[in-house]
């Protein structure tokens, strides 16, 4: 999991923001602590405890005094967001830029994703099929 070149306590943050958008770390749940990040990672406590103080920082999580972390409500829809914006930034805006140059309008644009989309699905299902 661990990524070279990229800041750990990025990663960190990144891991636990992917297990609230996925699920598997519920609104209101206990996050995980920064020993047991640490542990999990083998990295040094202070390097997760930055992690889990950026994501509080931006309201993804708040302390419950002597209990721990928790994972703050509407976290999941904050991190969405988040997630959908980058998206854009990323890879529709650069996506746009290339089918200006090409002549693609929206609809030329919607008609490829749809069917490069119906192809996959294909792929993917005859794959499963096997």
């Amino acid at each position: 999991m661990i990524e070279e070149g990229r800041a750990l306590f990025l990663q960190i943050a990144e891991s636990v923001e992917d297990s609230i958008i996925d699920g598997s770390l519920a609104e209101e749940a206990q996050a995980p602590s920064t020993n047991e990040l640490a542990a999990f990672y083998r990295i040094n406590p202070a390097t997760a405890a930055k992690g889990v103080a950026m994501l509080a920082d931006k309201g993804v999580l708040y302390k419950r005094r002597g209990i721990g972390m928790f994972v703050s409500p509407g976290a999941r829809d904050l991190l969405l967001g988040e997630r959908r914006t980058a998206f854009a930034d990323r890879f529709v805006d650069p996506l746009l830029v290339e089918a200006r140059k090409l002549g693609l309008d929206a609809d030329d644009l919607a008609l490829l994703i749809r069917d490069r989309a119906t192809a996959q699905l294909a792929t993917t299902t005859e794959g499963n099929a096997r």
